[in-house]
């Protein structure tokens, strides 16, 4: 039997970018014949900081799923489905009930986001054990996260583990499972790549599109003219040519004449413009015939919470039934 994988991404913006395909998407694509691989659409941790937007979540959750159906993903090999659809609520208020005030309050997550301007409420402070809910609840063996992320696969551990303590052998305890994806660097050149920042590539952005913020794209600013030596490590010009451009002897030259001040920015972006959407066209064009099918995302959807809904709700059942709840 496959061991059963779960990741998922909040309905908060209904395009998908470069970044999230370098972080996640990629992996997920790979994993999909390897695992039993569960992909959740959390709207409900949405609601920490658009609970006043709600209206946009549904249709959000429609288009991430034509997205993910456009970069490859197989809803024959994937399960899709809504955290709300599901009882990870109901699993959530009982892990609630095992966790101490003290280690939410400690939490890293909590302060950036106070800091970003988010309200203390009861679900922003209570975020992790809703997360724990969401690897619980499904049972998944492992958690796809980058290096830098495997904190958020430790809570789930350590509350499963203590449930397991009090009531015996009920939850599967997850391992992560460490990606070499990591973050990608925006066209800015300063933060990773964000919609709020303004320095996103997405994957349905049309070519002239493409090109334009290709070329603004930020470089070496050490380098003046063309005829400058310029630097290779850290531009991220190079650091899109070396993840997406398939012709890598041309990607060898152009370091190596980068390097020696023989080529100017414009070429190396125009070849970089090219790169980008000789890997977007094909995700475009999938997605242009699969968004006629008005009720595909539906459909899928439907299926998905029908198959995530019996596990979760058996892995209710075995834990109340552990705690004695059921009479």
């Amino acid at each position: 039997m496959k061991k059963r994988i779960l990741t998922g991404d909040r309905p908060t913006e209904s395009q998908l970018h470069l970044g999230t395909y370098v972080g996640s998407l990629k992996n997920r694509v790979e994993l999909q014949d390897e695992y039993d691989e569960f992909i959740m659409l959390a709207d409900l941790h949405s609601l920490t900081t658009h609970a006043e937007k709600t209206e946009y979540i549904k249709g959000n959750i429609h288009e991430l799923v034509l997205n993910y159906l456009a970069v490859g993903l197989d809803p024959k090999k994937v399960t899709f489905f809504v955290q709300s659809r599901t009882q990870i609520p109901q699993i959530a208020l009982i892990l609630g009930m095992l966790t101490p005030l003290s280690v939410l309050e400690r939490q890293p997550a909590l302060k950036e986001k106070l800091e970003q301007g988010s309200q203390l409420t009861y679900g922003l402070l209570g975020y992790p054990v809703l997360m724990a809910a969401d690897i619980l609840g499904p049972r998944a063996d492992l958690v796809p996260v980058g290096k830098d992320q495997k904190a958020h696969v430790e809570y789930a551990r350590d509350i499963g583990q203590k449930f397991n303590a009090l009531y015996g052998e009920t939850l599967t305890i997850p391992q992560p499972l460490i990606g070499e994806g990591g973050t990608l660097v925006g066209t800015d050149g300063k933060q990773k790549m964000s919609k709020s920042l303004g320095n996103a590539i997405f994957l349905l952005d049309d070519e002239k599109m493409v090109k334009e913020k290709v070329m603004r794209m930020y470089t070496d600013p050490t380098r003046i003219h063309s005829t400058d030596p310029g630097h290779v490590e850290g531009n991220p010009v190079f650091i899109y040519h070396d993840l997406f451009n398939e012709k890598r002897g041309e990607v060898k030259e152009l370091k190596e004449r980068y390097q020696k001040g023989e080529v100017s920015d414009v070429e190396v972006k125009e070849k970089l413009a090219r790169a980008l959407n000789s890997f977007l066209t094909p995700i475009r064009e999938t997605y242009t015939k699969l968004k006629v099918k008005k009720d595909l995302p539906k459909e899928i959807l439907e299926t998905g919470n029908k198959k995530a809904s019996k596990i979760i709700q058996e892995t209710l059942f075995t834990m109340k039934s552990a705690m004695k709840l059921y009479v």
